[in-house]
């Protein structure tokens, strides 16, 4: 197994910069995996299917990755706040859902305190309920020997009335104490430098959280709203690593503070 450093990357200047990793919905393959390490420390792994998905094709790679060298971004699908309606809906959700989580991570091999993070898709304030079943998840989670984190929004949504919101500060505020770590979302340009294989990465406060232990600058495809001022996707509206010359696999770019970021603290 290739070495992972524990500890921040720094150029040649002796200045910190961050690690340059990937996520996507479905498993390149093998060989595709080998060819994106060249460029990539880390990847997303998914625990459960992604969202829209009925089979997960990670299941079964982690030791695989291990020899080729990756780090970790473990990840399991959250509930759509419509599907969250109800304190006490939200609690059983939670528990459930963490359950899972936990016994997919355990079958992979993977324990040890390490975090996964729940994938929240919907940005903004987020519903008192859906509060709630964040809560009963984090605390399921810790009972089953995991830490938690969560898959959010990183980008300042107009409430109107001069007021603003970011789903990370959202959360933050309203599950203290507990201590989530933020994976979290920005991929308007600035801060974004767009869909570029960046050689000395941002560190994750780059994405305007300050705590942020990931940040997703890049989405495939692009959106939009938020990254359609942004270079470098291709013509299909799509994010692909330098060194996919024959563009085979679409992704979403992220950069962390460690190269294997659901094990580091």
């Amino acid at each position: 197994m290739a070495a992972l450093s524990a500890g921040v990357a720094r150029g040649q200047g002796g200045e910190v910069h961050g690690y340059l990793g990937f996520d996507r919905n479905d498993h390149p393959g093998d060989a595709g995996m080998r060819e994106l390490r060249k460029e990539f420390t880390f990847a997303g792994y998914w625990l459960t299917a992604a969202p829209g998905e009925k089979t997960n094709s990670w299941s079964g790679k982690r030791k695989v990755m291990e020899q080729q060298g990756y780090g970790f971004l473990l990840l399991a699908r959250g509930r759509a706040v419509r599907a969250v309606r109800t304190a006490a809906n939200a609690k059983v959700k939670g528990i459930a859902d963490a359950q899972e989580a936990a016994r997919r991570a355990k079958i992979e091999g993977f324990g040890g305190d390490a975090i996964i993070f729940l994938d929240v898709e919907e940005g903004g304030r987020l519903p008192a309920a859906y509060h709630q079943y964040l809560r009963a998840w984090a605390d399921e989670l810790v009972k089953q020997g995991f830490r938690p984190g969560v898959y959010c929004s990183g980008i300042r949504v107009d409430e109107g009335g001069g007021a603003t919101i970011v789903t990370a500060d959202d959360i933050r505020k309203n599950e203290a104490p507990r201590e989530f770590a933020y994976w979290v979302f920005n991929d308007a340009c600035p801060p974004s430098p767009g869909c570029v294989s960046v050689t000395n990465p941002p560190m994750p406060s780059a994405s305007g959280v300050k705590d942020a232990a990931v940040w997703q600058f890049v989405r495939s495809p692009r959106e939009k709203e938020t990254a359609g001022k942004c270079g470098g996707y291709a013509k299909d509206e799509n994010c692909y690593a330098a060194a996919d010359a024959a563009r085979k696999w679409h992704l979403d770019m992220n950069v962390a503070g460690t190269a294997n970021p659901s094990y580091g603290r």
